[in-house]
């Protein structure tokens, strides 16, 4: 039975993963912000556990809470969009704060507290990402914010790609495609629960040449 982390697991596409995981018999640790989402997930068949990626400490403790786990799998799903703006509009220092923050700090000292864990199994690790994130196929300024900070993470994930790919740690960015989320909205193309399950064929069947691959949720390699 495979052990796997999930961080940002309380809603959207990431509550969506852990629940078709868990449905599949897999061993899901399932981490969320707020007290009342434990027992949602639990019920559901998950460990819980509270974690606040905004939060460096916790975020640095993650390892010994998970002492023991052989993690399989990571997916890193916790991010925001931030300001709807449009460049050349500024964002405001608190906007660039949170948004910078959850998108690229989190996800990068996330990776950096668990890669002795992945390493050791040889694990995978997918990060979600957007196409927005994209310098090559950019084509308007909408939400430039929310731009810049996926592909912030974009070269987050390929810098660790390259350390981590010789260790046996296959290492992904994914496009999830535009899902019908609070973040996607009622208009957007994809069901989450079609969406999670075309990555989960592409994670399942990933080996090394997807190591420090740009993926569209169907197994499409995007360019950066």
């Amino acid at each position: 039975m495979p052990t796997l982390l999930i961080v940002g697991a309380s809603r959207g596409i990431g509550l969506e993963f852990a629940r078709q995981y868990a449905a599949d018999g897999a061993r899901v640790i399932a981490t969320h912000r707020k007290p009342e989402d434990a027992a949602r997930l639990r019920a559901l068949g998950m460990r819980p556990l509270t974690l606040d990626v905004l939060d460096p400490a916790a975020v640095a403790a993650l390892g010994t809470h998970l002492e023991g786990e052989p993690l399989d799998l990571v997916i890193v799903n916790a991010g925001v969009y931030g300001p709807r703006s449009s460049a050349p509009e500024a964002p405001t220092a608190a906007e660039f704060d949170l948004v910078m923050q959850t998108n690229v700090r989190a996800p990068m000292q996330l990776i950096a507290a668990l890669a002795p864990r992945l390493v050791a199994a040889r694990s995978k690790l997918a990060v979600l990402s957007s196409k927005m994130g994209s310098v090559s196929l950019m084509s308007n300024g909408s939400g430039w914010l929310y731009r810049a900070s996926k592909a912030a993470l974009n070269a987050a994930l390929k810098s660790a790609s390259i350390e981590l790919g010789t260790q046996g740690v296959i290492c992904m960015a994914f496009h999830p495609g535009w899902v019908r989320t609070d973040m996607g909205g009622a208009d957007a193309d994809l069901d989450a629960a079609d969406a999670v399950a075309q990555m989960r064929r592409v994670i399942a069947s990933a080996n090394a040449s997807h190591n420090g691959k740009f993926l569209n949720y169907n197994g499409e390699q995007l360019s950066w």
